[in-house]
């Protein structure tokens, strides 16, 4: 079941994008730190429409961890640590279930002293296991714990199907 179209998920993505921009009215620079593939997807759609309707300096990267085993292997950052000392920053992520993801892609910020750290989701679902606030929201959405939530985040096509 559809649960975002196209035209949705594009007016949830600029309404994020104008909350981003208020909240950090006087940050110089904002870091979109996308989370491995969708994640990183959404953080480049979040970007252009932020430098699109803003003048503000948004720089994206990503962080790659395994989300079915997030101590197995390394959790990485591709921007150097002395770049993100006292910089805004947030983390970017399709959907947020139980919070594990978000949770352990915290990990490599606990040795920076960065400004502030916060979340975007396009998808936030209410099931929390973990202590995990997301800052910025496209949908709440309550679903059972067997539910799926699949985004596509394609150039042509954007869609959140709940299976």
């Amino acid at each position: 079941m559809q649960i975002l179209d196209h035209k949705a998920i594009q007016q949830k993505i600029t309404r994020l994008s104008y909350e981003i921009l208020e909240h950090h009215f006087s940050t110089e620079k904002v870091f979109l730190i996308g989370i491995n593939n969708n994640g990183l997807r959404f953080a480049e759609i979040l970007k252009t429409t932020l430098v699109s309707i803003s003048d503000k300096q948004v720089i994206l990267h990503n962080i790659t961890l395994n989300p079915a085993k997030p101590v197995s292997s390394p959790i990485e950052i591709n921007v150097a640590h002395k770049d993100l000392k006292d910089a805004a920053v947030i983390l970017v992520d399709d959907v947020a279930n139980t919070g594990r993801t978000l949770f352990y892609a915290f990990k490599p910020f606990f040795d920076i002293l960065i400004k502030s750290l916060e979340v975007a989701v396009l998808v936030d679902r209410k099931h929390k296991t973990f202590p995990v606030k997301v800052d910025y929201v496209g949908l709440s959405l309550a679903t059972t714990v067997k539910q799926n939530i699949k985004v596509v985040l394609n150039d042509d096509r954007y869609s959140a199907e709940l299976h």
